[in-house]
């Protein structure tokens, strides 16, 4: 199977309006740029985007709810986009919002096939609500359904023309269990390497969950820092 594409727009055929997307990345952290880019340029419409967090107003899938492409965001923070805020209050945007551990947890079990699984997390909170519940042990949890996606779009460091990736540092984040859960998997790559030339105890995901793959360009690598008064 040849799994090498030319570019993200060739990598992003297929994604149609209403599809379920799982989006890597955490904060401005390992967030796949080019496919994101050109999601854009593309312009499918409601779409139901899971990732961490919703970029911020400039960057990541904060470009996209300005493109209003996105129909609904199941995430975990959501505190730096202001779009995404507006958007809410207006009722144009529907929002899961998901306890971290428990997003990665839902999205883990995609990819291993679990169906469902009980946390304590959200317990007597709105996160309950219209969730099954039971008592383990003489404390109450409530049963997450595990998520999957038409496309699973992740950022790796490195990879290989076999889909073979590694990640490097906090960019690893939520990409290799996204990688796991989505039907088409694909993956942008800060460099593209020749199958061999990965260290087999080096790599994060293994090719097999992944179906497309092409080098990135241009990425801005951005970092969230904090202002301080001078």
């Amino acid at each position: 199977m040849n799994k090498l594409v030319a570019n993200a727009d060739e990598a992003v055929q297929g994604i149609e309006d209403n599809m379920t997307l799982m989006l890597g990345g955490f904060g401005l952290c390992g967030i796949p740029e080019n496919c994101i880019a050109a999601l854009v340029r593309k312009g499918s419409k409601g779409l139901t985007c899971i990732s961490n967090n919703a970029g911020v107003d400039d960057f990541g899938i904060g470009l996209m709810l300005q493109t209003r492409q996105v129909k609904k965001m199941i995430s975990s923070y959501v505190g730096e986009n202001a779009e995404f805020e507006r958007q809410l209050l207006s009722g144009e945007l529907e929002v899961d919002l998901v306890p971290q551990g428990t997003l990665a947890e839902r999205i883990r079990a995609g990819g291993a096939g679990i169906p469902a699984f009980f946390t304590a997390t959200g317990f007597g909170t709105e996160v309950a609500e219209g969730k099954e519940t039971r008592e383990f042990d003489g404390r109450m949890y409530i049963m997450e359904e595990a998520l999957h996606a038409d496309f699973a779009i992740v950022k790796a460091w490195k990879g290989d023309t076999h889909g073979n990736l590694v990640f490097k540092g906090t960019a690893r984040n939520f990409n290799p269990m996204m990688a796991r859960a989505g039907k088409i998997t694909i993956a942008e790559v800060d460099e593209l390497v020749q199958p061999g030339e990965l260290d087999p105890n080096s790599i994060h995901v293994p090719g097999i969950y992944v179906q497309r793959i092409f080098q990135g360009v241009d990425y801005e690598k951005r970092i969230e820092q904090r202002t301080v008064r001078s």
